[in-house]
């Protein structure tokens, strides 16, 4: 941190942070000191820089989906940036995982916790062989009625929409089907709902601290190089959090 407000308290100047920050593509950035937490000590920056979406997962894991020890939960989109949090926040509830994900991620989703890999390229998770408790959809991808042909009668279907640049309707419209439908059926549809909190931010760090969470970068580019990141990202298929690095 470059300095400090004369009102913060907690955080000095010199302290290593992560933490929420619009327009961070940047060499210096402005952010709330509420949305900052001490970066863990064990932690390079690029792999720091790759820790806020996790409080995404851990939203869509321990709060809208109430996953529990014991139960089967499904990540589709294991691969990527949620995805890969989801999966070590799930195994670490104690839930039995299957992730949802390329060919190329198997090895990955697999190294960081979870007991079943699905390869979507060769096998459809929503064909009825296995039923879960809870399902994280960062995908957008399918159906919401094949979605829940993959649930229990009393499951959880959590819809992290997000969507790509200039790919967003398809997801919202999905998510609101899913809200109506919710209404009528036992089984709970919900949208994970996006927001920016310290206190989830100090959960994930303390995962990390742990030892139970560990951050996954796939690639990544220098500053000058953004729109090619950002290029990468929308195509779908980035593994683990693309990260910006700034020397």
């Amino acid at each position: 941190m470059e300095a400090a407000g004369a009102d913060v308290r907690g955080l000095r100047t010199g302290d290593e942070v992560l933490g929420f920050c619009r327009g961070a593509f940047a060499e210096f950035a402005c952010a709330a000191a509420g949305l900052l937490v001490p970066k863990p000590a064990g932690l390079t920056f690029e792999q720091a820089a790759a820790v806020p979406i996790a409080a995404t997962a851990l939203r869509g894991i321990r709060d809208a989906g109430e996953v529990k020890a014991g139960q089967r939960v499904l990540v589709n989109g294991a691969g990527g940036g949620v995805g890969t949090y989801a999966v070590q926040i799930a195994a670490a509830l104690g839930a039995e995982v299957t992730g949802v994900c390329s060919t190329g991620s198997a090895e990955l989703v697999r190294s960081i916790g979870a007991a079943h890999v699905i390869d979507y390229t060769r096998e459809d998770f929503t064909g009825g062989r296995t039923r879960y408790d809870v399902i994280l959809d960062n995908v957008s991808s399918l159906p919401l009625a094949r979605l829940r042909a993959a649930l229990t009668p009393q499951g959880i279907l959590v819809l992290n929409g997000g969507g790509s640049p200039g790919h967003v309707l398809g997801p919202v419209a999905g998510i609101v089907r899913a809200v109506v439908a919710s209404a009528f059926v036992s089984q709970r549809l919900r949208p994970l709902p996006s927001r920016q909190n310290r206190e989830e931010l100090l959960a994930v760090t303390g995962l990390i601290e742990a030892g139970k969470l560990t951050p996954v970068v796939g690639r990544t580019y220098p500053l000058a190089e953004t729109a090619a990141g950002l290029r990468h990202v929308e195509q779908g298929h980035a593994r683990g959090k693309v990260v910006v690095t700034v020397r």
